[in-house]
């Protein structure tokens, strides 16, 4: 993002080095993005690798981070911010991974380079896929991938659950339809039994009676059979797989706490860095790259924001099914139906609770609003920018109006002279006061053009110097104000991914005592 920063704000020191982004990765993830993330290599456009030449005076912190050290103008800052996000962003890269990021979802988990895979039959043969078979040989000799819970990521763990959820539902809703009849036909054989009807009609009523409960007892232990499943699909895969990602974004925020507090400590050196020799006018170029930072913060706002609604939401979501999953399904027949025994808590409830309940107390609305204050300035500086250089425009025309009007004028004065010193062309009745009025009249209308000339030059010149003076201290002040507020930002979301860790790995103690 700062790569823009560079060009877009014309008040670096030095020669500015042509650099174009064309896509810029909103460094907090944990959300989903459209295009994969840019690789360091590729920031400097165009697939070419550009080396920096570092020009960083001083010592800064050791480890991961940022040298910070002197700067000598606002190029070296940049650079360095730059590379800050680079590294950030690379940090992300584990977490996007797991999460399938880079992947347009629509169940394209179950899609690979090969081509299309059908979802559905793919979902059919996980649910009709006889378990017992996985430990002999040469059982499938189709099998790839996808057959190993190993290989499965996080979206074909969800997948396969709400495949055996749906079955469930058919299975629960299948069973209430068929207690409904098998209720009917006990009432019809109790009026039977009353009225005294024929024994042979009564025997037929009892044997669909007993039809029907024994279908039942057997629907219902093929519903125990999936709720077994979905269980074991809960605490053997999502929950690992939950854990790895508390784990995965502890990591990545530790590292992003780090290279956004390297950045505060950068962008605070900008204040001792002098301009006086930088460029005092703004070109085209750098109006076109300060409007595309500008886009650039918009996305980062509004990707930040995204962040942290989806995971809300997806917590939230998963606390909601599994108070639904824990409650048991009863049946209201006499015949108790063996059902496998319950875990009243797993593991998984503990992480959800507690991740939903540090989640809703994360205070993210001041690194909202740092970004979005940083956007309304650089929105600030793009008006102020296009009316520079529509001030300059302005200045363009005079001249040209000037040059045209001072051609006129000694075209028109070349040849009033011949006319003057040639005998004959001059009307002799014509004072030549009025010729000399024809001089000034004409000598006026350049010098209006001239006045208007230097009037918008004036007004140009001072917003050159107002837009200049307007850039730095916005950098100046903002910037560490937005750094400040990410830093602090990225330490909560490590902190409480750092607790939710430590709550997994007790639970994980607790298991092998108990």
């Amino acid at each position: 993002m700062v790569v823009v920063m560079q060009v877009g704000l014309r008040v670096v020191g030095g020669t500015s080095r042509n650099r174009k982004v064309e896509n810029v990765e909103a460094v907090e993830t944990g959300k989903v993005v459209e295009k994969p993330p840019l690789q360091p290599q590729q920031v400097a456009g165009a697939g070419k690798i550009v080396k920096r030449s570092k020009q960083v005076v001083g010592v800064g912190t050791g480890g991961e981070g940022k040298r910070v050290g002197k700067y000598g103008n606002l190029l070296q800052v940049f650079n360095d911010l730059d590379d800050c996000f680079l590294k950030a962003s690379e940090r992300a890269h584990e977490v996007s991974k797991m999460l399938e990021a880079a992947r347009l979802h629509y169940h394209s988990n179950f899609a690979d380079n090969r081509g299309h895979i059908d979802h559905s039959a793919r979902v059919l043969r996980v649910i009709t896929w006889n378990r017992s078979f996985r430990g002999l040989p040469n059982a499938d000799e189709g099998k790839d991938d996808f057959d190993s819970e190993e290989n499965e990521t996080h979206a074909t763990v969800l997948d396969k659950l709400l495949a055996w959820e749906k079955k469930l539902y058919d299975e629960v809703k299948a069973g209430e339809l068929m207690k409904f009849e098998y209720n009917r036909k006990v009432t019809l054989l109790s009026k039977q039994k009353k009225r005294g009807t024929n024994p042979e009609a009564l025997e037929k009523t009892k044997a669909a009676v007993s039809h029907l409960h024994t279908r039942y007892i057997v629907d219902m232990q093929s519903l125990d059979s999936t709720v077994s499943e979905i269980n074991r699909l809960r605490d053997d895969q999502l929950y690992p797989k939950l854990v790895a990602l508390v784990d995965a974004m502890a990591a990545m925020w530790e590292a992003m706490d780090l290279h956004h507090s390297d950045q505060l400590k950068i962008a605070a050196q900008m204040k001792g860095i002098d301009i006086s020799q930088s460029t005092k006018e703004t070109s085209e170029h750098h109006r076109q790259r300060t409007f595309q930072l500008w886009l650039v913060v918009q996305e980062w706002h509004t990707q930040l924001e995204k962040m942290v609604s989806h995971q809300k939401e997806y917590i939230r979501a998963l606390n909601s099914w599994l108070k639904l999953n824990l409650i048991p399904i009863e049946s209201s027949l006499k015949e108790k139906v063996s059902s496998p025994p319950r875990v009243q808590r797993p593991p998984i409830q503990a992480l959800l609770v507690t991740w939903h309940t540090l989640l809703e107390k994360l205070p993210a609305e001041h690194a909202k609003s740092a970004i979005y204050s940083f956007e309304a300035i650089l929105h600030t500086l793009v008006q102020q920018q296009e009316d520079e250089l529509k001030l300059k425009a302005r200045c363009e025309e005079s001249r040209k109006d000037l040059l045209r009007k001072k051609r006129q004028y000694d075209d028109w004065y070349n040849k009033y002279m011949q006319r003057r010193t040639t005998p004959g062309e001059m009307d002799p009745d014509r004072p030549e006061d009025m010729g000399d009025a024809d001089i000034v009249a004409k000598r006026f209308v350049v010098e209006t053009a001239e006045k208007k000339l230097e009037e918008d030059e004036e007004t140009y010149s001072k917003q050159c110097v107002h837009v200049r003076e307007k850039s730095l201290v916005s950098l100046k002040t903002r910037m560490p104000e937005l750094f400040h507020a990410m830093a602090e930002f990225a330490q909560e979301c490590s902190r409480m991914y750092r607790e939710l860790s430590a709550t997994s790995k007790a639970q994980k103690r607790t298991e092998i005592s108990s």
